[in-house]
């Protein structure tokens, strides 16, 4: 009976929600139609040419069984940490690609039959990471005007990942260790490309519809308390870039940019390692279907951004 309440509840929010944010488009679409054209542009300039190249490796990788061939001698090492041997290659992929480049693949090895729901739950914390253009590219030499900071960010932001991904995995049972069959498909190459193309339209639909309810957070002042509760440690201008960047990690990343506060880089390093509700729902896309539950993915996310925020603040 609690349970059934409890559903309706949340989606009676999220009726709530849409309905809100419906409305304030339609009172004040100059405001926010030029909002949207600038989460596309932010997409399109910034994002893109950081996502798309890897996004097509990493989908040749799999589709071509390359992947899963690289695997197996890795399995005796990933073992050591109770990871299934799929974990180090994409990992690998993860790290070089970037977002949702590791949820997705996650993904693929469990409907292959390759990793079990409990491997996916471990492959998942460990193999969620932006890549380093991204990272160093973009938020570095683009919205820092460092790539220097960049290096630093992606070199802490990979370290807490790795880190807490192989705690969690350490602490918990061990996960059975299939053998990793190579699964070619079928026309590799077009699928390769078609998948990319997908994914990245996908992150692209994601950043900007959530860069606008950013933008209408922000004018109704919904997390206004969070904000309230940041300003007691740091400028007002830093803690509205992280309340919209728990929206929109990117657009917050580029906000903070903006400030010279000395908590500006751990601020994104925490956005981007956590990730923010719209990079989140796009991995949870991917990761549901594997068996991963929201709740435990996104505390360990929590986890993960913090100790990148400690490492930063002390570096």
């Amino acid at each position: 009976m609690i349970k059934r309440y409890v559903s309706r509840l949340y989606y009676l929010l999220i009726a709530l929600s849409l309905t809100v944010f419906a409305a304030a488009l339609i009172l004040k679409p100059e405001r926010y139609i030029s909002v949207c054209l600038d989460g596309i542009k932010l997409w399109a300039l910034s994002v893109l040419p950081a996502l798309f190249p890897f996004m097509v490796i990493c989908s040749v990788f799999t589709c071509t069984g390359i992947a899963a061939r690289a695997a197996a001698p890795l399995a005796k090492f990933t073992g050591i940490f109770k990871l299934p041997s799929a974990a180090a290659p994409c990992f690998i992929m993860s790290v070089t690609s970037g977002y949702p480049a590791g949820s997705r693949t996650v993904s693929e090895f469990y409907s292959a039959g390759c990793i079990t729901a409990d491997g996916a739950k471990k492959m998942a914390c460990l193999c969620s990471t932006t890549g380093p253009l991204f990272a160093v590219g973009t938020v570095g030499a683009v919205f820092f005007g460092d790539g220097a900071q960049g290096a630093k960010l992606f070199a802490a932001h990979a370290l807490s990942v790795l880190a807490v991904g192989i705690i969690y995995s350490a602490a918990v049972k061990p996960t059975e260790n299939r053998a990793l069959p190579p699964v070619i498909k079928k026309d590799a190459l077009r699928e390769s490309f078609y998948g990319a193309v997908s994914a990245s339209l996908t992150a692209g639909a994601f950043i900007v519809f959530f860069y606008t309810a950013a933008a209408v957070i922000g004018d109704l002042k919904i997390l206004y308390p969070l904000e309230l509760l940041l300003s007691l440690f740091t400028e007002r201008e830093v803690a509205d870039a992280v309340c919209t960047g728990i929206v929109e990690m990117t657009g917050g990343c580029a906000l903070l940019a903006k400030t010279d506060s000395i908590f500006a880089l751990p601020f994104a390093g925490f956005l981007i390692t956590f990730g923010g509700v719209c990079v989140l729902l796009q991995q949870l896309c991917y990761l549901t279907k594997a068996g991963v539950k929201p709740a435990g993915f996104i505390f360990i996310k929590f986890l993960q951004g913090v100790l990148c925020f400690c490492l930063l603040l002390v570096i």
